[in-house]
């Protein structure tokens, strides 16, 4: 069996951006367009959001978008994006590239030096051909490539998949992308659910190392977990028999069967969920939380990610333990762990560990135990 590092980690994060205050202005004028055509009728008025609500309920300020003046039109609140002919590259194919082209550079490498490329993120542009596959023409690699997913945990069961076919001599070197464009699919007419996403690229390079060769600087991944268990308490319906429940096949729903979630029950279950799938994993390594010099976790929620730390080591820990970039980027999906990773390891010293974890829906946990060489 192999050891294996992560030779590489690449970033992405578009350039646009919507504070908060930009993005409840908008809301509110839809909102306030909306209660005048239904005052009169009956109905119950909708809601207004604001700033302070977002803040204490998430922790978030601003996003970073692929694109905002379609998500701030109030006549329209989502991304534009023009159609693109077959034959060019997708918008979710260049965005993975240009974070898969950093973590090539990152770990030293060409295109043709990798022999497997997995795409995984909550949400894929389209079926298929994979978006993996056209990546993997557009950059140049060999073998093979293929899309899956796990909601936000979609980048740690990659890297899960990554780890073990490397591990086993079955692939030499995988790139994992996860191109995270979840503004696209996400309902901005939703005041529970209209703040928390943002949009970012991620991607590591797993490769096999000979003996005591490991790169300095580089981390060595002791061992990887997934766990899932059924919730519909985070959803999307949306998807190819969406139309076949519609009257008319050829208006389909969409508001209806994009994201939603039990805020509530979500913050709950996966806290426990969480600190659960922590203290076991470390445990059977003969580790504890207070061996863990630094913990990424997913950017979903700043009071959950404390909560979970705090049942876990007993009290509260800040951000040298555990640093956020949910502040300043929203909700990245299954690439906001990978951003914490990137951003926050340099300072670490050879022999220390670190745990990287995601939650998703599903629900869904992946983690993986790093140790820097």
């Amino acid at each position: 069996m192999h050891r294996v590092i992560i030779s590489g980690i690449g970033v992405e994060i578009p350039e646009a951006s919507i504070t908060n205050d930009e993005l409840v202005e908008s809301f509110n004028a839809w909102v306030d367009a909306e209660n005048a055509r239904l005052a009169g009728t009956g109905a119950e008025l909708l809601q207004k959001s604001d700033s302070d609500f977002i803040v204490h309920a998430s922790g978030i300020r601003k996003r970073h978008v692929i694109e905002r003046a379609g998500i701030l039109d109030p006549k329209r609140m989502a991304p534009r994006l023009p159609a693109r002919p077959d034959d060019a590259l997708s918008v979710q194919a260049e965005f993975g590239i240009a974070a898969a082209r950093k973590a090539m550079a990152h770990a030293g490498i060409e295109p043709g030096d990798i022999d497997l490329v997995i795409c995984s993120c909550s949400h894929l542009q389209r079926p298929y051909p994979a978006i993996a596959i056209e990546m993997q023409q557009a950059l140049g690699t060999r073998g093979a490539a293929f899309d899956m997913g796990l909601g936000c945990s979609s980048a740690a069961a990659a890297l899960h998949m990554a780890v073990n076919l490397v591990r086993s001599g079955g692939q030499k070197r995988v790139l994992v992308v996860t191109p995270e464009i979840t503004t696209g699919h996400l309902n901005f007419r939703d005041r529970q659910t209209h703040f928390i996403f943002g949009d970012a690229a991620v991607s590591m390079v797993v490769e096999a190392v000979e003996g005591d060769d490991v790169r300095p600087g580089r981390f060595e991944v002791l061992d990887t977990r997934l766990w899932t268990q059924l919730s519909s308490n985070i959803r999307t319906n949306l998807g190819y028999l969406t139309r076949t429940a519609q009257d008319d096949p050829y208006m389909i729903d969409l508001e209806g069967n994009m994201i939603k979630q039990v805020g509530n029950k979500v913050f709950k279950e996966v806290t426990v969920a969480g600190h659960k799938f922590i203290v076991e994993f470390l445990a059977e390594h003969g580790l504890t939380p207070n061996g863990i010099r630094r913990f990424w976790l997913h950017q979903a929620n700043a009071r959950m990610n404390a909560m979970i730390l705090k049942l876990a080591f007993g009290h509260e820990v800040g951000h040298d333990r555990a640093p956020m970039v949910l502040e300043r980027l929203g909700n990245t999906a299954g690439a906001g762990a990978i951003i914490a990773l990137s951003e926050n390891h340099a300072d670490m010293k050879p022999g220390d560990f670190g745990l990287l974890c995601a939650f998703g829906a599903g629900y869904s946990i992946g983690g993986a135990l790093l140790r820097m060489s």
